[in-house]
C-alpha cells in the first residue's frame, strides 16, 4: 500500500483488517513490527520553506536528501545532525523526513542544541481510527497541542502515521575544528570530555574511540571565534595531554553513522547512561567494539548475547541496533511507564494496528 494522499492513507487504515507495518525509507529496519508494507513514499515534497522565518514543513516521504539540498542552498541546516543508519544497517534507499521523526533521529550534536524532538514545531498524522489530525504550529511560540508533537517524536508509528512535520532549521557555520587527545583510557576521556563541556567554549561534538586512542572535542562557528575557543580550549585540556587540532569534517560524520562497526560482524547495542557510569558499564560489557559519543551519555557497542543480562540494573537504556539476539529490542519498561505507554497506544490506536510488535 503506497497512499499518495493524506486521505488515501486515512481510508486505507480504516480499511485495514490486520496490522500495518509503517515503511518510510527503510533505511533504519529497527524493532521487530509485523504486518502488511503500508509506506509513505508516495507522499513526498518540501510543501513549505521560509528561510527567514527558519520553519520547513515537508510530508513524511521526502527523502532527508532533498530537505538537507534545500538548506544547503539558502546556508542552513537540521542542526541535531540526524544519523545516516544505511552505513551501520548495510540497508538501501534514501532516509525519509517522516522516518527520521518517527525515530526522533539525532547525532553528535545533540549535546549542544537538542534533540530531533526539541525542533518540531507540528505534525499532521492519521490515527489508527482513520482520523486526520494536526497538532502544533509553524512556530515555537505555537503552544497548542505542543506536547502531543513531542509525543509522536520517537513513537516509531505506534501512535499514528506521520503524514507531514514541521520544524525549525538553523543557519550553517562558517568553520569548524576538532580537538585531539592522544591515548586516553575511557576514565580518563569521560573526564576531559567532561571538562569541555563544562567549559564556556560552546563545544558541540564530544567523542570517545578506544580503538584509535582518540578523544575528539568540536568546535563551531566564525572562524575567528572558532580559532579563540580552539586555543582556550586547549588550555582547559592541557591537564589530559597534548592537544591537536584538526578539520576535517569526516570525522564527525563517522561518530554520527557508527562507520567503524559498518563491516565488523556481530551485535551492535546503543547505550544511554550517565556519561560518568558509562566507563564501569562498558567494563562489564565484555565488548569488542566500543564508541563513545555525547560526552559519554552514548555509548555504542559491538557485542554479541545478552548485554543488560551482563550488565545487571542500571540507570539507562540499552537498546539492539543490529542483531538477532533474543531479547527485546528496546530497554524494557518499569511497569507504570509500561502501563501509561500502554494507554497511549489504546488511545491513539485502539485495534492496534499500528506496528504491533516494534517495542517489543
Amino acid at each position: 500500500m503506497t497512499p499518495e494522499t493524506e486521505d488515501a492513507l486515512a481510508q486505507m487504515v480504516v480499511a485495514a483488517t490486520g496490522p500495518l507495518r509503517i515503511v518510510g525509507g527503510g533505511t533504519r529496519p529497527v524493532g521487530r513490527s509485523t504486518g502488511a508494507a503500508l509506506s509513505l513514499a508516495g507522499m513526498t515534497g518540501i510543501t513549505l520553506y521560509e528561510p527567514g522565518a527558519l520553519t520547513l514543513v515537508a510530508r513524511a516521504g521526502t527523502p532527508l536528501a532533498e530537505i538537507e539540498a534545500a538548506l544547503a542552498a539558502e546556508n542552513q541546516r537540521l542542526a541535531f545532525e540526524p544519523m545516516d543508519h544505511r552505513v551501520l544497517l548495510g540497508t538501501t534507499g534514501a532516509p525519509t523526513i517522516g522516518g527520521m521523526v518517527a525515530a526522533n533521529v539525532s547525532g553528535p550534536r545533540r549535546i549542544a542544541v537538542g534533540a530531533c524532538r526539541d525542533f518540531m514545531l507540528g505534525v499532521r498524522f492519521v490515527d489508527g481510527s482513520g482520523q486526520i489530525i494536526k497538532n502544533g504550529g509553524r512556530v515555537m511560540k505555537n503552544v497548542t497541542g505542543y506536547d502531543l508533537v513531542k509525543l509522536m517524536t520517537g513513537s516509531y508509528g505506534t501512535l499514528g502515521v506521520l503524514t507531514e512535520v514541521s520544524l525549525k532549521v538553523m543557519p550553517n557555520v562558517e568553520t569548524q575544528v576538532t580537538l585531539v587527545l592522544q591515548g586516553l583510557d575511557d576514565a580518563r576521556a569521560v573526564a576531559a570530555m567532561a571538562a569541555a563541556m563544562s567549559s564556556p567554549f560552546e563545544v558541540t561534538g564530544a567523542a570517545h574511540d578506544p580503538a584509535a586512542g582518540r578523544t575528539m572535542l568540536r568546535l563551531e562557528g566564525f572562524a575567528a571565534s572558532v580559532d579563540y575557543r580552539a586555543k582556550a580550549l586547549a588550555g582547559v585540556l592541557a591537564p589530559f595531554g597534548a592537544v591537536a587540532i584538526e578539520d576535517d569534517a569526516t570525522i564527525w560524520a563517522a561518530i554520527r553513522d557508527v562507520a567503524a562497526f559498518a563491516d565488523k560482524p556481530g551485535d551492535v547495542w546503543r547505550l544511554s547512561v550517565k556519561p560518568s557510569d558509562a566507563p564501569a558499564l562498558v567494563a562489564k560489557a565484555g565488548a569488542r567494539g566500543v564508541i563513545y559519543d555525547w560526552a559519554g551519555g552514548l555509548v555504542w557497542l559491538l557485542c554479541d548475547g545478552d548485554l543488560r543480562a551482563r550488565l545487571g540494573d542500571f540507570a539507562g537504556h540499552a537498546t539492539l541496533v543490529r542483531g538477532t539476539a533474543d531479547v527485546p529490542v528496546f530497554q524494557p519498561e518499569p511497569a507504570p511507564i509500561a502501563a501509561l505507554a500502554a494507554g497511549l497506544r489504546a488511545k491513539f490506536d485502539p485495534r492496534g494496528i499500528f506496528n504491533p510488535g516494534m517495542m517489543g
